[in-house]
């Protein structure tokens, strides 16, 4: 139960990305979930892969992502804490910054923030600390909180934002979510959009590439065709970690579970801005 000394952070972004008033954003999720048609997904998810623009453009993707996880959690039961890892898209942070404070508060409600765990993860590595400022107006995290609200409404939350693209540290941070697996039930979302340029085709075909390396589990593929001038995941950091993670705990194929970019659905962006979306599961 949320007290009223406690810390609660807050969605800053609700009213902006997504609805900022509960009944409109309980209506444009559930609208999501209810038209994502998704391939049946028997074993269970480790982690997964969700974008994090407006909901009025990536949301029907996001829905891929977490109707995929409420019909896996009726087989296999609902996770005890999701670990969301995003970015900054504002700056360049050092290490690896988890959310502090008691509660995450959104238009839905407030979500514990599963401090125990967090500590947990603090203790494999100096890099990973307590540090709310990153996380002040960030889009990247707050995103998916609605979602997991919905679909996992008992599920407590540790929020982590990834700074540098150093294979050693996620490695680090992807072995102390094995061992926090261990004592109780996790499941690890990695909050990024895909490439984002001019060329609807470009877009397209980069993206397609990219996803059969996601699906071949390719890291080191991955990870070499990244570059600040040609950002195949938005969110590198953390897709590497949730790939990293899955791996370890014995994932060796992902499944798409859709895929969509803004031009698609806005032809008119095409030529000037499209971003794209992939939703992605990693299962046990």
């Amino acid at each position: 139960m949320i007290t009223k000394n406690q810390i609660t952070r807050s969605a800053m972004g609700a009213g902006k990305w997504f609805p900022g008033s509960q009944v409109p954003l309980k209506q444009c999720i559930a609208e999501y979930l209810e038209n994502a048609f998704i391939p049946d997904v028997k074993n269970p998810i480790l982690a997964v892969i969700a974008p994090h623009a407006g909901y009025a453009y990536s949301g029907p993707t996001s829905a891929y992502t977490y109707r995929t996880i409420k019909e896996n959690c009726a087989l296999h039961g609902a996770p005890d804490t999701v670990v969301v890892l995003g970015f900054s898209h504002r700056e360049q942070i050092q290490g690896i910054s988890i959310m502090d404070g008691d509660a995450f508060s959104t238009p839905l409600g407030a979500t514990p923030l599963d401090k125990d765990s967090a500590s947990f993860l603090l203790k494999a590595d100096a890099r990973i600390k307590f540090d709310y400022r990153p996380h002040m107006g960030e889009h990247s995290l707050e995103n998916q909180v609605p979602f997991i609200q919905i679909v996992l409404p008992s599920a407590s939350l540790v929020m982590a934002m990834i700074g540098p693209r150093d294979l050693e540290l996620l490695s680090t941070l992807a072995a102390a979510l094995k061992k926090l697996a261990g004592k109780k039930k996790i499941l690890v979302v990695a909050s990024s959009d895909m490439l984002h340029d001019p060329s609807y085709e470009k877009v397209r075909k980069t993206d397609q590439a990219t996803l059969r390396k996601v699906v071949g589990m390719d890291i080191q593929g991955i990870m070499h065709d990244w570059d600040y001038s040609h950002q195949i995941f938005c969110g590198i950091g953390p897709v590497v970690t949730a790939m990293s993670y899955a791996q370890q705990q014995g994932c060796r194929k992902a499944t798409l579970l859709r895929y969509r970019n803004s031009g698609d659905d806005f032809p008119e962006s095409r030529g000037d801005w499209v971003v794209g979306y992939g939703a992605i599961a990693f299962t046990a």
